[in-house]
């Protein structure tokens, strides 16, 4: 992959049309696409749950080109096996017990070393590459960005629903991966040979058999010259998505340009970033978060526009502002997971929360 090239990857939720119950059904459309799309669906631990993922793009239209065909022939597929798909990062009622595993070794060997944990990890993510080949250059713009994953977070909130229960989270979904082991906001490390001395480690000690175990928010990918942001919830709409990425990208694109003229973004410890990340999964874009240079407690709004603004000449060098300035209809119209809130509100009804997901997930298709 080039310099902020992109490459997103998104879960969907495989419904039954009559019961809006999860319905583990993956592996015939995952047969049924594999002749035209290839390596870009694949199956995964649960059976109702299916991934797409682009080829590498190259910029931020081509994603949306991208994205946008993956949705139209996933819901081609499923329609020829009378399904329906969802993206959320929960579905509303459906039970994790109740769901079929895919028989494949690397879903035994999960299973086998987490369980419960590994059996109720029914959730659908958003992951985004960009393209950085250097990899020290990716340490240190992984450390500076990690202060922007909870205002990123935020905006994608979409699952505010789990097991039939409002659960007063707006990203219930980021609670359940918090189970795993190597989930959250990255440490920080001095370089790539800090980094690699950590996995090396771990791969020694048989914590891990390789990096893709290690499911931080933010990584670099182990096999791939990217940096993976993996903290979002999967959004309904593609414009969702698509702002997002474009977000992703700016960013990275921005603590780029920084390190080419040796200056940067301030760096900040977990622990504190933390504190925004839980604001941001139990509020959204409805929470003050922390802005920590000033010590105080700030509008999700005023920071969001902050970020904006310090992105803003970046996407303007990669042609995205269109795409990065969705941000102010989401704000307008609320996440994902205002949505959901809202149907349920108006009708006490899971059923009709699928349903206005299921018609989401078309839209500008």
């Amino acid at each position: 992959m080039g310099l902020f090239t992109l490459g997103i990857e998104e879960e969907f939720q495989t419904i039954d049309p009559e019961t809006r119950e999860l319905k583990s059904h993956m592996s015939k459309i995952v047969e049924g696409g594999k002749t035209i799309l290839q390596e870009r669906i694949k199956q995964e631990m649960h059976q109702a749950v299916v991934e797409v993922g682009t080829n590498i793009c190259e910029n931020i239209q081509e994603a949306r080109e991208e994205v946008t065909y993956l949705r139209r022939m996933l819901l081609d597929l499923a329609q020829k096996q009378n399904l329906h798909i969802a993206a959320a990062g929960t579905h509303p009622f459906s039970d994790w017990q109740h769901q079929l595993i895919t028989e494949d070794d690397r879903y035994n060997k999960l299973i086998d070393e987490m369980r419960d944990v590994a059996r109720g990890n029914l959730i659908f993510g958003l992951h985004v590459h960009v393209g950085i080949e250097d990899r020290d250059d990716a340490i240190n713009i992984m450390n500076q960005a990690r202060y922007f994953l909870p205002h990123i977070f935020a905006l994608s909130v979409n699952s505010p629903f789990w097991c039939g229960r409002n659960t007063g989270f707006h990203s219930y979904r980021a609670k359940v991966f918090d189970k795993f082991p190597r989930t959250g906001i990255p440490e920080h490390f001095k370089s790539a040979a800090e980094y690699d001395s950590y996995l090396n480690l771990l791969i020694k000690t048989g914590c891990i058999d390789n990096g893709k175990k290690i499911w931080w928010d933010l990584r670099l990918h182990p096999f791939f010259p990217t940096i993976e942001f993996r903290i979002c919830d999967v959004p309904m709409r593609v414009d969702e998505t698509i702002c997002l990425a474009a977000i992703m990208q700016a960013l990275i694109a921005k603590l780029y340009k920084l390190r080419q003229q040796n200056l940067s973004f301030r760096t900040y410890p977990r622990h504190l970033i933390n504190e925004n990340k839980w604001r941001a999964g139990r509020y959204g874009i409805n929470s003050k978060l922390i802005d920590f240079g000033k010590e105080s407690e700030v509008p999700y709004n005023e920071l969001v526009d902050e970020l904006l603004d310090f992105i803003k000449d970046s996407a303007e060098e990669l042609g995205s502002t269109h795409e990065v300035n969705y941000v102010h209809e989401i704000l307008k119209n609320g996440t994902g997971a205002d949505r959901q809130l809202k149907v349920f509100e108006e009708t006490n009804d899971f059923n009709a929360v699928v349903d206005y997901i299921v018609n989401e997930t078309k839209f500008g298709l």
